[in-house]
């Protein structure tokens, strides 16, 4: 990722400093959290939820779905907070989904999920 392509813009030792360990590994190399075990996944409250990195509203609960895949999932992104780019790691191509101030890996869209968008926003809940 083009790192002074984004509004917020901060050294790697202000990232460290300012995220967890496993927040730093997600939003900053692009790490996935296990399965199952954000608390986020159980969130079902009214409310935001924005980039653990930057504090940019990402989505919104209302957009929240059980996807049965162990990460929280949402149907659709707030307007222009997300940017998209083709990730080919692990021998597939999968469409990434990052932060739009900021840049932080938040997770991956499938085709696969629920009306009317029929997307499917599979976020590591470590980046909200």
């Amino acid at each position: 990722m083009k790192r002074d392509a984004y509004p917020v813009t901060k050294s790697e030792e202000e990232w460290r400093r300012q995220l967890t360990p496993e927040q730093y590994a997600v939003l900053r190399e692009h790490a996935t959290e296990r399965p199952g075990s954000c608390a986020l996944l159980q969130e079902h409250r009214a409310g935001t939820f924005s980039c653990a990195g930057c504090g940019n509203p990402l989505f919104v609960a209302d957009r929240k779905f059980e996807s049965g895949t162990g990460w929280p999932s949402f149907f659709a992104p707030l307007d222009g907070a997300i940017g998209t780019t083709a990730d080919r790691s692990y021998g597939m191509v999968r469409t990434e989904v990052h932060c739009n101030r900021c840049g932080g890996h938040l997770g991956h869209v499938f085709e696969d999920g629920p009306p009317p968008t029929g997307l499917r926003y599979c976020i590591n809940g470590v980046a909200l």
